[in-house]
């Protein structure tokens, strides 16, 4: 009879064992190469400049071309996973995301996070955990920030609630708050280079875009992407909790996907540099063929030579009438896998 050795491998946490204001330092650092680039490239229709080209980047005043910003999310986020959402139900959103220093291939990022919220739902089942993760550098120095609210099983329905705790939650980054990245100058972009003419002024608050192109989700790639960013939820590998037999794709997958076919129509829109809001609005699945539209939501100057930012709300679908988000009761059409609002770097 072999022995029970449970005791040594990690269940994860529950809902109960979480305390506002713990901080949480998140395991195994990360060193970053350009295998992961090539492989974000790979898995995503990513094609940005900046992104692409380390002649492009110093062009801009940057010393090399640094990793997709959204790369740079997915590895922080990853390190957090086990001990903040392994156990999940689903990650709920996102607010005050900031990129506070560009992230190069040779780095070692870590993380950790605080827990700033707690409510337990009204079933008694779950509650949502509210956090803000910051990623760090190998100099200790830090490289993002961003909170999130996760819903986590409870251990046990039975146990009592604790005093509900909601954070304030800022509407949006402030302009002024964004971090420009040291040397980024826009004044000698080269437009033909980047892949389309189109510069900030040329965008009006209001406009929308169809993105065009179309992903058909699969699921080997789904995975692979999930495992690269050693992010260990079960729901995105495990069909058998759920009584449709089906893996929950990882939100962040959705994200860059549907940021990499905004390329088209917004080439310029570089750096990703904060999140203001985000909703994963429905489950996505393997099979689900995401498309993509934005709006311009606001621009803004900055201190960077010829640097100007743009806000703008990224949806992303799987099907429905285009340019369609609500419904009359104010909750996202059954179509709407994401609605992320967020601002980017853009030559003025």
């Amino acid at each position: 009879m072999p022995r029970d050795t449970r005791i040594k491998t990690n269940p994860g946490r529950f809902f109960e064992d979480y305390t506002v204001g713990e901080v949480i330092p998140h395991a195994v650092p990360r060193t970053i190469s350009g295998g992961e680039r090539a492989l974000y490239h790979a898995l995503y229709p990513a094609r940005h400049a900046l992104y692409s080209s380390d002649e492009f980047a110093r062009v801009c005043g940057l010393p090399a071309s640094p990793v997709d910003d959204l790369m740079a999310f997915h590895v922080v986020f990853g390190k957090s996973v086990p001990d903040v959402s392994l156990n999940a139900v689903a990650n709920l959103g996102y607010a005050e995301a900031r990129w506070l220093r560009p992230v190069y291939a040779g780095d070692t990022l870590r993380a950790s996070s605080e827990v700033i919220g707690l409510k337990q739902n009204s079933s008694g089942k779950t509650g949502v955990v509210y956090v803000r993760t910051t990623g760090f550098n190998q100099h200790g120095l830090p490289v993002m920030e961003f909170k999130r609210w996760v819903m986590v099983r409870k251990r046990d329905p039975e146990a009592p609630a604790p005093e509900a705790v909601v954070p304030d939650l800022a509407p949006h980054v402030a302009p002024g708050d964004l971090v420009i990245p040291a040397g980024l100058d826009f004044t000698q972009y080269d437009f033909g280079l980047a892949g389309e003419p189109h510069r900030l002024a040329d965008y009006e608050v209001g406009e929308v875009i169809d993105h065009v192109d179309g992903v058909t989700l699969e699921e080997a790639e789904h995975m692979m992407a999930t495992r690269l960013w050693q992010n260990t939820s079960k729901t995105h590998f495990d069909a058998t909790p759920r009584p449709d037999g089906k893996r929950l794709i990882y939100g962040g997958h959705v994200i860059s996907m549907a940021r990499a076919l905004s390329f088209n129509g917004l080439a310029n829109a570089q750096m990703i540099a904060g999140i203001n809001a985000g909703a994963h609005a429905n489950p996505c699945f393997a099979g689900d063929t995401v498309r993509a539209w934005s709006e311009v939501l606001d621009k803004a100057e900055t201190a960077a030579p010829g640097v100007g930012a743009i806000r703008l709300r990224l949806v992303a679908t799987k099907g429905g009438e285009p340019f369609t988000l609500k419904g009359e009761d104010g909750k996202h059409l059954p179509h709407v896998l994401l609605d992320l609002d967020y601002w980017a770097l853009m030559p003025v």
